[in-house]
């Protein structure tokens, strides 16, 4: 008993320490170790079964609209890197170098690559020669490397994996069509799957990718008021394809630029999961992306017929669900403790008298609602436990950031707002970069997107009060 209550009391609660306590999830629930490597992380298997869930889900979606994998190398000449100069200035400060190849220094330096934008760029400028070859619809699923000062697990890390979309295209609508569609399979994706409400937005200027014409992007509000950019699309338009000559006959017969996107999720996402979900027992993992989703755990085993059944149970909803037997000699305190800890959607209790009732207890792990079943109807519960739990775990997730949701018509309002209340922070904005830096240097607040969905707040900017020209969700961010 004293292990299993020290097992739960060794994550710090999330109202005292919100940091530590996700540092002590990610440690606690086994998703990473760290590693000998400064700034790197081991993912761990429980870790990184999620990411095989969010990368089976995102490919089948990603097929489906069309788009084909390939594979890029790791390393970018100095030259190539050299080509497109806000790229470069945009990346400079978190570029890793090879310079040395075995014991001969490199003619030229090898970048390790933060993104591959100009790899992809310089193999379009070979591979399209007509309109017929577009458009060029390509992803890649690899690890990028960033010399990141400060490093959190999942968060932020020198090397991290990830999928990174890189299309070309025969004009600007097109292109700009594909942006737009892979944002909005982004934010799909994330409250379908994940259970995390977004909200979709354009960058500002300042905020946008280097490169870009524009950027795109899905913002999620953690548990303790923080934003995370989960994902975001990008319209090149043709400023990667001038500098590089990435150039086609179009159908009168014209040579013309392409357009291109790039777009992309990490593994950050898993980050995401932990802060909106979890709670002071560990994780809380929504049942479509959870690698189990039905953790079976038989009470005195010992006890005649019970593990047999317990195992007959496991094989009845192995067709059906993602399931485990626990039937290991811990006692059932600590495999409670145990499967909370890694946010195991449903667990399934099945002891002597439960055996003789012919009866089960599912229990729940966003709630710890117990419902007793009996065992012919095992199969049709558990589905719709774990269907009401994906469904539950959005509509918190989407309570929670609503209630956490805040509007500054004034710019006392507004830092008064910054301070005091964790969240979004919804304000009007006149578009002058000036008031962007002002307001991030006296809040530490920064744009978060600009929405889709306008509202008309106020007439003047909450920073200078001259005329506004849209509406800004605001807010500190991870």
């Amino acid at each position: 008993m004293a292990k299993e209550k020290k097992m739960v009391e060794a994550i710090t609660s999330m109202e005292e320490d919100f940091a530590q306590w996700y540092t002590d999830v990610v440690k606690k629930a086994e998703l990473v170790d760290y590693s000998s490597v400064k700034g790197c992380m081991v993912i761990k298997p429980a870790g990184y079964a999620i990411w095989e869930n969010i990368q089976k889900e995102l490919d089948s979606r990603f097929k489906e609209a069309g788009v084909e994998n390939v594979y890029m190398p790791i390393f970018i000449p100095e030259s190539l890197l050299q080509k497109e100069k806000d790229h470069v200035e945009g990346f400079a400060p978190e570029v890793a170098w090879v310079t040395k190849g075995g014991l001969n220094e490199l003619q030229e330096p090898l970048c390790v690559r933060p993104k591959s934008e100009t790899l992809f760029c310089d193999f379009y400028a070979r591979d399209i020669q007509s309109y017929r070859d577009l458009p060029r619809v390509y992803n890649q699923w690899c690890s990028v490397v960033r010399w990141e000062k400060e490093t959190r697990p999942f968060l932020r890390s020198r090397e991290f994996l990830w999928q990174e979309g890189h299309t070309a295209h025969a004009t600007a609508e097109e292109a700009e069509e594909r942006t737009v569609q892979m944002l909005n399979l982004y934010a799909q994706f994330c409250e379908e799957v994940l259970a995390i409400p977004v909200i979709k937005g354009k960058k500002t200027d300042k905020e946008k990718f280097a490169g870009a014409e524009s950027t795109y992007t899905i913002e999620a509000l953690m548990h303790d008021g923080k934003a995370l950019q989960s994902g975001t699309s990008h319209n090149f338009g043709d400023g990667f394809a001038k500098a590089f000559g990435i150039q086609f006959t179009d159908r009168d017969n014209v040579l013309k630029y392409v357009h291109q996107t790039s777009w992309g999720v990490s593994t950050r996402i898993i980050g995401a999961i932990i802060m909106v979900h979890g709670d002071d027992s560990g994780l809380v993992l929504p049942p479509r992306i959870a690698p189990t989703q039905v953790m079976v755990i038989p009470i005195a085993q010992h006890k005649e017929g019970v593990l047999e059944k317990a195992e007959a149970i496991k094989n009845e909803l192995q067709g059906q669900f993602r399931v485990k037997l626990d039937a290991s000699e811990k006692g059932p305190g600590f495999k409670f403790a145990e499967q909370e800890m890694r946010g195991i959607p449903v667990r399934i209790e099945l002891g002597p008298k439960d055996l003789e009732a012919g009866q089960a207890v599912i229990v729940r792990r966003d709630t710890r609602e117990k419902i007793t079943v009996a065992l012919d109807e095992l199969s049709k519960k558990v589905g719709e436990v774990l269907d009401a739990m994906q469904t539950e775990m959005l509509e918190r997730a989407r309570a929670h950031r609503d209630a956490h949701t805040y509007v500054a018509r004034d710019y006392e309002e507004f830092k008064e707002t910054v301070a005091n209340r964790p969240g979004f922070v919804k304000a009007m904005w006149c578009g002058d970069e000036a008031c962007e830096n002002k307001i991030k240097e006296e809040t530490t607040a920064t744009s978060r997107c600009m929405p889709w969905k306008q509202e008309h707040l106020a007439d003047t900017c909450v920073c200078c009060g001259r005329k506004a020209k849209a509406m800004v969700y605001w807010g500190k961010a991870y």
